[in-house]
């Protein structure tokens, strides 16, 4: 993207220890980490044992917590899209991870499919799922028309090409279909508080950085249209925890949860959320 402006300087805390710069687009309201690593090299920015999506591991407390909360985001989750009109409830859920979502889901006869590019995750996922899950690549594949309803849980972020990616959903989704992403809000209580500590950053695995008038536009581009916008409370906890081990070394679960706290209730008149989910359909104008 063009004309970018240096918006704030970033580290990777959880891997590289490499510093990236965040650039502000304006016409977007977009901040786009630079330098982009190379699709050959951005696989190893994921290896850790600390990336947790991608492991059903619980081997300290924290862990622990993370799994516990996840379980009741997960029914949160499906609650969310049992709501949806449906044909034939066939649901697309891209970036699945370790298939928890689609295999709860399943459990609702819902006919699932999973897109899953690491292989460790896809391979656990596969076992939950009856081998249903299946590499990027595969998204080109499946017909048009194909889906119900297309969830990201905190995956649009991670992908390199916005544009052709929301065009391949737009394909995929049914006329009356839903598409379901959720994202970190750069614009939250929380980021304007840790700033370069915020651990919603992830550089370089975030290669975007989305506020609500970013998703908006984004989405409006490709004839798409964001039909209403829900929080994810959660979040403000479980990111304001690791943004303080980045700050202060450790995690202060106290301090954490305050700062979590007020930045859920400073979102309550704003909408400002840590991490916001936007139901979108397809214009129809």
């Amino acid at each position: 993207m063009k004309n970018n402006k240096a918006y704030l300087t970033v580290k990777d805390y959880s891997v590289s220890g490499e510093l990236f710069q965040l650039l502000y687009n304006e016409e977007l309201d977009l901040l786009e980490t630079s330098p982009r690593p190379s699709s050959e090299d951005l696989g190893k920015y994921y290896n850790t044992e600390d990336y947790i999506s991608h492991t059903d591991s619980k081997r300290n407390l924290f862990e622990k917590v993370y799994h516990l909360v996840r379980a009741t985001t997960l029914k949160r989750k499906r609650k969310l899209i049992n709501s949806f009109k449906t044909e034939e409830k066939k649901l697309l859920d891209v970036g699945c991870g370790t298939g928890d979502f689609l295999s709860l889901c399943k459990q609702n006869e819902w006919q699932v499919v999973g897109i899953e590019p690491n292989v460790d995750a896809r391979n656990i996922a596969n076992q939950k799922v009856n081998s249903n899950i299946y590499d990027i690549d595969r998204l080109e594949a499946f017909e048009q028309n194909s889906f119900d309803v297309i969830t990201l849980w905190h995956v649009l972020e991670h992908l390199p090409n916005l544009e052709a990616h929301l065009l391949i959903f737009k394909r995929l989704l049914k006329p009356n279909g839903k598409l379901v992403i959720a994202v970190p809000n750069y614009k939250s209580f929380d980021a304007a508080y840790y700033k370069e500590f915020w651990a919603a950053y992830d550089v370089p695995r975030h290669l975007w950085h989305f506020s609500k008038k970013s998703i908006n536009k984004l989405v409006s581009k490709e004839g798409l249209v964001v039909e209403k916008i829900l929080p994810m409370k959660y979040d403000a906890f479980y990111v304001s925890l690791l943004s303080e081990k980045y700050k202060k070394g450790f995690m202060n679960p106290l301090k954490a949860f305050w700062i979590g706290l007020r930045s859920n209730l400073k979102a309550r008149g704003s909408g400002e959320y840590s991490s916001l989910i936007y139901i979108i359909k397809k214009d129809q104008n």
